[in-house]
């Protein structure tokens, strides 16, 4: 049944149960009839379509009973976070990358030298290469590290991985990811009704993420942190009053690192559309609102880089954060229309000869490796910056024309995760773990209804599936594998069981391709992890990557298109 009637016996009350108080008469507004559909809506705390009689209230609508008699939802973000913290301490002595010294080195440049030096000093080969307000988060923590091992941040130490410099910076990790769960309470505070169970259920899957849990606190860096900057910069834009603090706290966020530069279409179109535009018309200007937000960026941007422009060192500085001197692709391709890209070129070097195609000899051993200036394919043309630039603008211009027109809240996170998704389909030396930078801001709209979810679907498992080879070493295997599978079939079936139904036909092919690219994971996992090593040892060891990178950027690119097709259909 769609509907649920729970009987309230107002003469005897049953005193095994627990006891709700009920608000003895529901008003509806005057304008609103009790029998109309506009009745069965209007909720002022959640409370659907009451109908009142002698002795029993019939209430229709499932939610809401079970949350008054439950209260809180359970598990609360707090008792999540806490859960997931003691397993990520769990996990101190894994495997740890060279993103982990590259770390520790900053800690080190930003505690012994001079801000001016910062961005010259090259003894490591693992150089600053964030923006200010990083360096002065590691500046921050680097005052704590000199206590906990002196040694930690010494800039002639190169790999000094003593266990109280691992468990230290480890711990840095859990800790800064508070800013994240503070985010996503906020997010759920800000939804109510049915709303707010889909909310939470989003901000549990966004807390026990096997994304963060491989990069954060295995392979090693402090995204947790930075998307929790994000996630609450957007929620702070639901509210119109929330408008300016956004917009500041994503310019903060810019200086943190840029890769968020990716997003920042999507919060010029909905800042200068929502904040500075009047509501009325497109050709009236609110200057204050002008004044106010482009004071406080500048502000912002002048206290981040003020210091290093005073001594002429913004050059220096762009150079070490845009090394465009990198390859189109990284060592291991990131799934997206480049790594399909590449796939397809590999395969014409093999039925060249039989259809007569070019082949340039000097690109077949060094094709698409992510090496320094290393762009080279075989049979198909070259990709150069200037067209990966072009190609991602062009995707983003497209659904922030929608959102010029309508600065909705829904569209606006839609146009972030649109933005997302170009800058990581075509851009220039994308690295795979780029992809939260999709999947963050779509989890908060996953559930808005079942079109989105059959879009988000092949995205969670084609983006997590896609950082399995960030952990190569054989005891950090059931680890990404059994947590990762079972993080997607508990959140997969959750969100299907509460995503509510679209007012607008599904995307029918969306849904058969989403069930037969799950399906055709599990057999790709065990190939790639197992099997090949079993069957060709150490010989062909690019197939499992390529496989698991062609695989991934399929589904990637659908989900793509098929969100595509939802946020211009909805």
């Amino acid at each position: 049944m769609s509907h649920v009637i729970l009987v309230l016996a107002a003469a005897r009350p049953d005193a095994t149960r627990p006891r709700v108080q009920w608000p003895k008469r529901m008003q509806l507004p005057e304008n609103v009839c009790p029998t109309t559909p506009e009745a069965a809506t209007w909720d002022p705390s959640s409370l659907n379509c009451l109908q009142h009689h002698p002795n029993r209230i019939n209430i229709c609508r499932s939610e809401w009973p079970r949350d008054a008699i439950m209260g809180e939802q359970y598990p609360s973000v707090t008792q999540c976070a806490l859960l997931a913290a003691g397993f990520k301490v769990l996990l101190f002595p894994a495997y740890k990358s060279t993103d982990f010294e590259v770390h520790r080195n900053w800690l080190a440049i930003t505690n012994s030298l001079p801000p001016w030096e910062w961005y010259y000093e090259k003894t490591s080969e693992w150089t600053l290469d964030y923006p200010p307000f990083f360096a002065y988060f590691e500046w921050v923590i680097s005052q704590v590290a000199k206590l906990v091992d002196p040694s930690m941040v010494k800039i002639y130490n190169l790999n000094y991985d003593s266990w109280q410099t691992v468990y230290f910076q480890r711990f840095t990790v859990i800790l800064t990811e508070l800013l994240l769960v503070f985010a996503l309470q906020l997010f759920i505070d800000s939804c109510h009704g049915a709303a707010k169970r889909a909310a939470h259920t989003a901000a549990i899957s966004v807390i026990l993420s096997p994304g963060l849990l491989i990069i954060d606190h295995i392979h090693f860096q402090y995204n947790g942190f930075l998307y929790g900057v994000l996630i609450l910069s957007l929620v702070l834009a639901r509210e119109k009053s929330g408008f300016l603090p956004s917009g500041l706290l994503f310019a903060g966020l810019l200086c943190l690192k840029h890769i968020y530069l990716y997003l920042a279409p999507a919060y010029f179109v909905f800042l200068l559309r929502a904040y500075c535009l009047s509501s009325k018309s497109v050709f009236r200007t609110q200057w204050l609102n002008c004044v106010k937000l482009g004071a406080g960026i500048a502000a912002i941007f002048g206290v981040a880089f003020g210091p290093f422009a005073a001594f002429g060192q913004i050059p220096q500085l762009l150079a070490r954060l845009f090394p465009f001197s990198r390859g189109l692709c990284h060592a291991y391709w990131a799934p997206n229309i480049w790594a399909m890209y590449s796939f397809v070129d590999r395969v014409l070097i093999f039925v060249s000869p039989r259809l007569g195609l070019p082949v340039k000899s000097e690109a077949l051993q060094s094709v698409t490796r992510g090496l320094v200036g290393d762009t080279a394919f075989a049979v198909l043309p070259d990709i150069t910056p200037r067209m990966c630039f072009i190609l991602t603008l062009l995707f983003q211009l497209i659904p922030l024309i929608k959102l010029f027109q309508r600065p909705t809240w829904d569209l606006f996170v839609g146009s972030v995760t649109l933005c997302g998704y170009a800058s990581f389909l075509f851009g220039w030396h994308v690295h795979e773990k780029a992809i939260l930078l999709v999947i963050m801001p779509f989890s908060l709209i996953a559930l808005k209804d079942r079109r989105y979810l059959s879009a988000f679907r092949p995205l969670a498992v084609s983006g997590h599936v896609s950082l399995f080879p960030l952990l190569f070493t054989p005891a950090e295997f059931p680890i990404k594998t059994v947590y990762t599978i079972f993080w997607l079939v508990l959140f997969l079936m959750a969100f299907d069981r509460l995503a509510p139904a679209s007012n607008r036909p599904r995307f029918f092919l969306m849904d058969r391709f989403s069930m037969v690219y799950i399906a055709v994971s599990i057999p790709l996992i065990a190939y790639c992890s197992l099997i090949h090593q079993m069957v060709f040892g150490e010989t062909y060891e690019f197939l499992p990557l390529m496989f698991t990178s062609s695989y991934s950027a399929i589904g990637v690119v659908g989900s793509w298109i098929g969100f595509m097709v939802v946020y211009f259909t909805s």
